[in-house]
């Protein structure tokens, strides 16, 4: 069976959109696991970044490729043979999806179809991690957690590229990789709303926050009272790699998808990170604008069930709603008091804290 670092530890791990907030979080975790890191992003989506801060580019291999580029991704694919490869390369937030929805849609369905292509065409066994989105669930707002079951495709391009994703794994699956004792195995890992340190996405709520803080600014915040699964990057991320590392072990559960999300009770109002982070942050100033804006269509609630994780995979969140936010700040206060540079250090270290909190719980992926 073996825990995480037996698992990837001198393995070649090809990530797709590295240079991203959840990417450069997984390189880095997989670089301390011992594994050798391949990455293909078109560029570093912010500026700043966790990429950058944390000085990654010199610990893996850096390939600037746009995911659309059919050609260039199956070259880097047959050039490396991955053992593993985590697919998380994507315009991943909704409202500019909204902005760009031809490019939302495009890039969201066929670069995972290129990716997807790029397997099937190296002909090599690989284990497969399909990130797509809790949005991809046609979300109705129940009180009650969305099962892996449940019907997808939203109400917005974001959700409906997320869909079209869902489909084309499904059909390759069930086309192309249907042996998967001797070939592909491919997991389908769905979270969202996750929170952390290195996160400078537009129109996020704790990016906004932390840079309006930072200059003594007021932050407008669209929906205060609006509902998320609020979690920790490191969270899904423990979830995507116990799912390689079960699909290594076990090709039963090869196809399947899994919600990768906080515990049923820690659904928390955007008011209510607000307030949290008002503990670890000085100088905490908020309007509410949900009353004198135009909006488009945002959830305002999203659930997911997390059971299956925990029966196939024996895989539970670890972190408490107010231990995701101390450790998000935490981040935040340190790169700014070290004018965002040498990141790496600390980085490594909510690492570290996470893993052997996960020790000291029992989880699976740290025995």
């Amino acid at each position: 069976m073996g825990n995480l670092e037996s698992i990837y530890g001198g393995k070649k791990v090809l990530i797709t959109g590295h240079t991203g907030f959840k990417g450069s979080w997984l390189s880095m975790w997989l670089v301390k696991l011992g594994a050798e890191v391949i990455g293909i992003s078109d560029q570093i989506p912010t500026t700043p970044s966790n990429y950058e801060a944390s000085n990654i580019s010199d610990k893996i291999h850096d390939y600037r490729i746009d995911i659309m580029d059919f050609d260039a991704v199956n070259q880097v694919v047959l050039t490396h043979n991955p053992d593993f490869i985590f697919h998380l390369a994507a315009q991943s937030l909704v409202y500019p999806a909204y902005e760009e929805p031809v490019k939302t849609l495009m890039v969201n369905s066929i670069g995972t179809i290129n990716v997807l292509e790029s397997i099937r065409q190296s002909k090599k066994p690989v284990i497969a991690i399909m990130i797509t989105s809790d949005k991809a669930y046609d979300n109705v707002e129940w009180v009650w957690g969305y099962k892996e079951s449940d019907r997808l495709g939203g109400k917005d391009p974001y959700s409906a590229s997320k869909g079209m994703a869902e489909l084309a794994i499904k059909t390759y699956v069930e086309s192309y990789f249907n042996e998967p004792v001797e070939g592909v195995r491919l997991g389908i890992a769905r979270a969202g709303n996750v929170i952390g340190g290195g996160d400078w996405a537009e129109k996020r709520i704790v990016p906004d926050c932390m840079e309006a803080w930072r200059a003594n600014k007021i932050v407008d915040i669209r929906r205060p009272d609006a509902t998320r699964p609020w979690q920790h990057v490191l969270e899904p991320l423990s979830g995507y790699l116990t799912l390689g590392m079960e699909l290594y072990n076990d090709s039963t559960i090869h196809g399947e998808a899994y919600n990768f999300g906080p515990s049923a009770n820690q659904n928390y109002s955007v008011r209510n990170l607000i307030d949290e982070m008002k503990l670890s942050w000085k100088n905490v100033r908020w309007n509410d604008t949900s009353n004198n804006e135009s909006h488009l269509h945002e959830a305002g609630l999203l659930k997911l069930n997390c059971d299956k994780a925990l029966f196939d995979l024996s895989w539970l969140p670890t972190m408490e709603f107010q231990e995701t936010v101390r450790m998000t700040v935490d981040w935040y206060k340190a790169f700014y008091e070290a004018d965002g540079t040498e990141m790496h250090d600390f980085t490594c270290s909510q690492i570290d804290a996470y893993s052997r909190m996960g020790r000291d719980r029992g989880r699976k992926w740290t025995k």
